[in-house]
């Protein structure tokens, strides 16, 4: 199927913010729900809507969806929160506005298994974790990349609210402070290290979250504007069952769902990388989320994400996941 898209920059207010985004327009002809949906353009939050695209699923589902692209998770929860999208797609970000009151999980896309990295600059005398101590690291604060870099500090022995410095960027900023030597780390969610790997090839990636799993996993997943989640169950319910065949086909038939991915979708993505980047995630087939839900083995990662947040000081008095992510939806159409 040839796309017909229009790519185009957008700029508004969304609660209290600005909103940056990229938006790329894809309207499938001949459906009856409109929906709009940000997302953030990393194969492991947006691999499933694309995938789903392509094969012609969401018209399937008589879906007719308006995807915008944004660049951090948290700037796609100030636009639901602020009314310019019905719902969202994201990274760890999905355990830190719901756990506010603000947007209801519905569906989760993967583990973020090795997405999330720490990357070093030995030049400038970092190494290793010890040489870390007393240093500045990029990253964009309360994302997946932050969430793994606590993680990975305490792990070795590093506090990071007394160790070290963090200096809170856009993720795109925080790599080209890295680059240029204005810091001497950064954590990062790939593909931003591949500009590292071509533009600084004497970097050095310390560890990855894959070392985490599955004590520290770190789900992303879909969520919902509280209004709309509980006025458009129906929709939702579709959204879930034109998400299914997409991901069994990410699983089942990896190797041709990349190539037509990259090619009407990452094309300035080498297959290579985005074949690094389906690699470090990992994906389950609907009977396995399924028992994930019931068990409540989603539940605890999600509420693991959202102590992190209580614990740097986001969020007072959270609602915890068994509050803002419901299961049932999924359930339902799982059978």
């Amino acid at each position: 199927m040839k796309l017909n898209r229009r790519i185009f920059l957008q700029s508004a207010a969304a609660g209290g913010a600005a909103m940056l985004a990229a938006p790329a327009i894809v309207r499938a002809q001949g459906s009856e729900d409109e929906i709009r949906v940000g997302y953030l353009h990393t194969l492991a939050v947006d691999g499933h809507i694309w995938t789903a695209d392509k094969k012609g699923y969401w018209k399937e589902q008589g879906l007719n969806p308006t995807f915008t692209r944004f660049y951090t998770g948290l700037e796609l929860f100030q636009a639901m929160v602020g009314g310019s999208l019905d719902m969202l797609a994201t990274g760890a970000v999905v355990s830190n506005f719901p756990a506010r009151g603000q947007g209801k999980v519905f569906l989760i896309n993967n583990v973020e298994y090795a997405t999330a990295q720490l990357w070093v600059n030995p030049a400038m005398g970092v190494n290793s974790f010890e040489d870390l101590k007393g240093k500045q690291i990029a990253t964009s604060i309360g994302t997946t990349a932050h969430v793994f870099l606590d993680t990975a500090l305490k792990a070795n022995g590093i506090d990071p609210k007394k160790d070290i410095s963090i200096v809170n960027q856009r993720m795109p900023d925080a790599v080209t402070a890295f680059m240029s030597g204005a810091v001497p780390a950064v954590a990062l969610w790939v593909p931003f290290n591949v500009q590292i790997k071509k533009q600084l090839p004497d970097a050095k990636m310390l560890v990855d979250a894959s070392k985490f799993y599955p004590e520290a996993a770190i789900v992303g997943g879909w969520a919902a504007r509280n209004d709309y989640f509980d006025g458009n169950k129906d929709v939702l319910g579709r959204v879930i069952k034109a998400w299914m065949p997409a991901n069994k086909d990410l699983i089942e038939d990896a190797d041709a769902s990349l190539t037509a991915l990259q090619k009407d979708y990452y094309s300035d993505v080498p297959i290579e990388d985005l074949r690094e980047q389906y690699g470090a995630q990992k994906l389950f087939s609907t009977p396995d989320w399924a028992k994930m839900y019931k068990d409540g083995t989603v539940t605890s990662w999600l509420d693991r994400v959202t102590n992190f947040y209580v614990d740097i000081g986001g969020i007072s008095n959270p609602v915890m996941a068994d509050g803002y992510f419901d299961p049932s939806l999924f359930l339902e159409q799982a059978g």
